[in-house]
């Protein structure tokens, strides 16, 4: 129970939250009123770092979800042209993370991180289809057990300023492991092939615990 009231904090939190507990004690001498409004601020800082233990269904015939929110779109799309993947046609479900949404990201299914690719950019909104193309952003291509391969992308949103990947190239993973964290409101999208599709638009995932394609 207290570890589903106060979950664990992400270790980037760490320097948020002591700022913001400094900052309310001082404002606290000079105003109950502002003091109050940095209490308010604090909690949300500790609520928006946390990292809770999830609970995969650990059959990497699914895919679990890499990140809490919103689906904001299925599609069939070329792969990203940064992998060189620009003349395969996957599937893609986007996943738009506001900042009350847990984000921490998790890998869909056990495999190893065969490619990681970071690249800077701009921030424009995380739900704009122009952020896949142009927002700062990072890219995973995993090799899974059965031998497909999945692409994964972190996409800086309008307020986010830094995308964390927790992972290395080469690095094996287990289904639902954390492989980073994009801060303050952001999206995730995942590109797959030859799965069938569990999740519609509108619908709200858990990171490494909703299904959202199987074989």
């Amino acid at each position: 129970m207290f570890n589903t009231i106060f979950p664990k904090i992400h270790k980037e939190g760490y320097k948020f939250l002591a700022i913001s507990i400094l900052a309310t004690f001082v404002v606290l001498i000079f105003s109950k009123f502002f003091g109050f409004i940095l209490i308010l601020i604090t909690a949300w800082v500790y609520y928006f770092f946390r990292d809770p233990e999830r609970f995969p269904i650990n059959d990497d015939s699914f895919l679990v979800s890499p990140a809490d929110g919103l689906v904001t779109d299925i599609s069939e799309r070329a792969g990203p042209e940064e992998l060189r993947l620009e003349n395969t046609t996957y599937t893609k479900v986007s996943i738009f993370m506001n900042v009350f949404n847990c984000h921490v990201n998790r890998v869909p299914a056990s495999g190893k991180i065969e490619e990681i690719y970071y690249k800077p950019g701009k921030f424009f909104n995380a739900s704009l289809d122009k952020a896949s193309e142009e927002n700062e952003r990072n890219y995973f291509k995993v090799r899974l057990n059965n031998n497909e391969e999945i692409i994964i992308v972190q996409i800086a949103g309008l307020i986010a300023r830094r995308i964390v990947c927790e992972v290395e190239q080469e690095q094996d993973l287990k289904q639902g492991d954390r492989i980073g964290m994009i801060r303050f409101g952001s999206r995730v999208d995942i590109y797959f092939k030859n799965k069938k599709v569990l999740v519609k638009q509108g619908q709200n995932l858990t990171a490494g615990e909703s299904l959202i394609a199987s074989e």
